[in-house]
């Protein structure tokens, strides 16, 4: 399928593929797909004599971007980069993003699914809701229960979990052990061409800054167990005969079944923390590495077998948060992703959260997924809350307030709030504020929860929370 080039400006026709130069776009054959979306070529090598071209699919995300030839090009319309153009950049960015559904563990990449909503458009509909909720935010919320047929109990779920539509992501902000970066012509190449960690091959999705010598290996092997990389498959196994790690360096402050979670100083392990952010660099591209890891905490999600604690993912957190964050960054590694993991690691930063006995939120902005998995997440857990509260009287509806949803999960406010906006809950009827959950909604909600097989247990959970600002004045 051939993409419409007649809304491109100042596309031209191209005899020749050495007329091309960085910064031009055009349609092009994407691997795997029948399709020819426009691409905007961010490099161009020889490769033995042979031209290359390191192409963007424009509106998709950067983890498709990849090498093509020339038989993958289509120069019949060309449209060449304007000279007042930044260099290294191209023509202008993309201003919206398309999800791909991840990697699997032989490196096949999926095709784009759903655009992500912009940060503009996510802000606007909740600043009306939240300015109009801010002067009756103490006042109950009535839930208002549409049953029609059968009682909770007895219904059947259909398909797919609640809609959610938008949630906001607020602006750009710098965390200590990763900082937004330029979108420069070097850090907008993949460079690494794939890693291999324990049983599993990867292919990374965006650049990550290791050292030089290790960008034009074909693989790159990592121990599982402290996360150093090294050249070889013989290097590796040389390392792992004096590697006495079986489990991240740290203290395992969770464990329930075969399910462990390590607190990690980023100041007693810097090495160690270290290797773990360029490790999640090969997979977060908003972000880049920074090796000033003092200042925050990792938390390290494993799953144990008779060879040791296999990292699954991760999340990091400041060990002083002046607004408030629970998570600078967080990963699950692709090998473990759709298996339930990804809200495992959102669950348990919410329940150490609680153990804190303060509401919490992600350092914003989340990457794609991670912001599907929030709004999954939100979605959940405050349908969870509305199911359960009880009426005072026998012929009163139940009755909660905002306030009371955040101490009972730790969600901040404002996610609260943008949650119940999206699902379309909330309304406002006779002077009250009234939330009605339709049939269709509660079941929507009981079939996600049945696939969400994996939990935290509070019980299992054996942390006490440190006052980092005392400990600083020692």
């Amino acid at each position: 399928m051939k993409v419409e080039m007649e809304d491109v400006d100042d596309s031209t026709l191209c005899d020749s593929v050495s007329s091309l130069v960085e910064g031009c776009r055009l349609p092009v054959h994407m691997k795997g797909t029948s399709d020819w979306p426009l691409a905007e070529i961010v490099s161009i090598k020889d490769l033995d004599g042979l031209k290359v071209y390191y192409v963007h699919y424009v509106d998709f995300n950067k983890r498709l971007d990849e090498w093509v030839t020339e038989q993958s090009l289509d120069t019949r319309k060309v449209h060449f980069p304007r000279k007042d153009a930044a260099p290294g950049t191209g023509v202008s960015t993309p201003k919206k993003v398309q999800i791909g559904s991840g990697i699997s563990n032989s490196g096949q990449v999926s095709r784009p699914a759903s655009p992500v909503s912009t940060n503009s458009e996510l802000l606007n509909g909740n600043a009306v809701l939240a300015a109009a909720l801010q002067k009756k935010i103490n006042r109950s919320v009535i839930l208002n229960r549409k049953r029609k047929g059968p009682s909770l109990e007895g219904e059947d779920s259909q398909d797919g979990p609640p809609s959610q539509q938008s949630a906001a992501t607020g602006g750009p902000r710098q965390s200590g052990s990763m900082v937004s970066h330029h979108d420069d012509i070097v850090t907008r190449m993949k460079n690494i061409e794939m890693i291999e960690i324990g049983p599993h091959r990867v292919r990374p999705w965006y650049f990550a800054p290791y050292p030089q010598e290790m960008v034009h290996l074909a693989c790159i092997y990592i121990c599982e167990f402290c996360l150093k990389y090294r050249k070889s498959r013989k290097c590796l196994e040389r390392h792992l005969i004096k590697c006495n790690l079986r489990h991240p360096p740290g203290n395992e402050i969770y464990r329930k079944d075969n399910i462990s979670f390590f607190e990690i100083d980023g100041r007693k392990n810097k090495v160690y923390a270290q290797n773990l952010c360029l490790l999640a660099k090969l997979f977060l591209d908003h972000k880049t590495l920074y090796y000033d890891t003092d200042p925050f905490l990792f938390y390290v999600m494993t799953v144990f077998d008779h060879r040791g604690f296999h990292i699954v993912g991760y999340f990091s957190k400041e060990k002083e948060s002046t607004e408030d964050y629970n998570v600078a960054c967080i990963l699950t590694l692709p090998p473990y992703q759709r298996k339930g993991y990804g809200k495992l690691l959102i669950e348990f930063s919410y329940e150490l959260s609680k153990f804190e006995g303060k509401t919490g939120s992600p350092e914003k902005p989340l990457s794609d997924l991670g912001l599907l998995s929030y709004r999954s997440y939100w979605a959940q857990t405050i349908l969870e809350i509305l199911l359960s509260a009880k009426p005072i009287g026998e012929n009163e509806k139940a009755q909660i307030t905002i306030n009371e949803i955040c101490e009972l999960t730790s969600i901040k406010k404002e996610d609260v709030i943008s949650t119940l906006q999206n699902l379309n809950l909330i309304n406002y009827y006779k002077g009250q504020y009234i939330i009605t959950l339709s049939k269709e909604i509660i079941q929507q909600h009981y079939k996600a929860m049945e696939t969400r097989q994996i939990r935290i247990d509070s019980k299992a959970l054996h942390w006490t929370p440190k006052d980092w600002g005392k400990r600083a004045k020692w």
